[in-house]
C-alpha cells in the first residue's frame, strides 16, 4: 500500500521547487482526475508537484512525465499539480483509510454558477485542492467512481464549514488508490464500509488544510 510520501524538490528556473512522491511497495489500482494517469488503471507511483502561480504550460501531463523520469519512477503513475507548497500537506486517517490533501481555496467556485465576466488581470490566488486517498480493500470499478464522488462531497462539506459558498475550485483533482487484487467491494458511497471512513478523513483533512491563509509557494520567494 501507499506509505507516507517523500518530500523532495527539483530545480526549475533557478529555484528548488517542492514535490511529494509516493512509492507504494507494489502497483495499486487507481481512479483519478489528475492531469497525468487519470481514469482507472494500475499505477506504480503518485506525484503531487508544486508549480508557480505563473505556470503557463499547456502540456501538464508531459511536464509531470518529465518530473517522473527525473525521479527515476518507472511505469504508469498519477501526477498532480498545485500552486500550494506541498510541504504543507495535511494527513488524516480513519478506519484504515488514509488521506493526504494540499488545500488551496483562493479561487472558490460554485460548480453550476454562471461563468464570471473577465475582469482584467487579477492577482492569481492559489486555488487547487489535491486529494490522494488510500483504501486498504480492493474496490470494484463502480465503487472507485463512487469513492471519488464521496471524497468530493466530503471536500465540499468542509469548504462550506470553512465559511465559503463554494463546492471547490476550478482545478481540484483527486486520486483514490486501493489494492489491485482481491475480491472487489461493490460500494464506495458515504454510508458504505469504506466510503464512510473515506468521507470522514477527507473532510478532516480539507477542514484542517483550509483553516489558515495559504500563501502561494511562488509568492514567498517573489517577496
Amino acid at each position: 500500500m501507499l506509505t507516507e510520501p517523500t518530500l523532495t524538490s527539483r530545480r526549475e528556473d533557478g529555484r528548488e521547487v517542492p514535490l511529494l512522491v509516493w512509492r507504494p511497495g507494489r502497483p495499486l489500482l487507481a481512479v483519478s482526475s489528475a492531469p497525468l494517469g487519470g481514469g482507472i488503471g494500475v499505477r506504480n507511483w503518485v506525484v503531487n508537484a508544486t508549480v508557480p502561480m505563473s505556470y503557463h504550460r499547456d502540456d501538464p501531463a508531459d511536464h509531470l512525465a518529465e518530473l517522473a523520469d527525473q525521479l527515476g519512477l518507472d511505469g504508469p503513475g498519477v501526477g498532480l499539480l498545485t500552486g500550494v507548497d506541498v510541504a504543507e500537506v495535511v494527513t488524516r486517517a480513519d478506519g484504515g483509510v488514509h488521506v493526504w490533501a494540499t488545500v488551496g481555496l483562493g479561487t472558490p467556485v460554485q460548480a453550476a454558477a454562471a461563468e464570471p465576466e473577465p475582469a482584467g488581470c487579477p492577482t492569481p490566488r492559489v486555488g487547487t485542492v489535491n486529494i490522494v486517498v488510500q483504501v486498504p480493500a480492493r474496490l470494484g470499478d463502480a465503487a472507485l467512481v463512487n469513492a471519488v464522488a464521496t471524497a468530493t462531497e466530503a471536500k465540499t462539506q468542509a469548504i462550506r464549514e470553512l465559511g465559503l459558498t463554494a463546492t471547490g475550485t476550478p482545478t481540484d483533482a483527486v486520486a483514490v488508490l486501493c489494492p489491485a487484487d482481491g475480491p472487489p467491494v461493490a460500494y464506495g458511497g458515504p454510508r458504505s464500509t469504506w466510503g464512510a471512513p473515506l468521507a470522514r478523513a477527507v473532510h478532516a483533512a480539507v477542514l484542517a488544510g483550509g483553516a489558515g491563509t495559504v500563501v502561494p509557494w511562488s509568492d514567498r520567494w517573489a517577496g
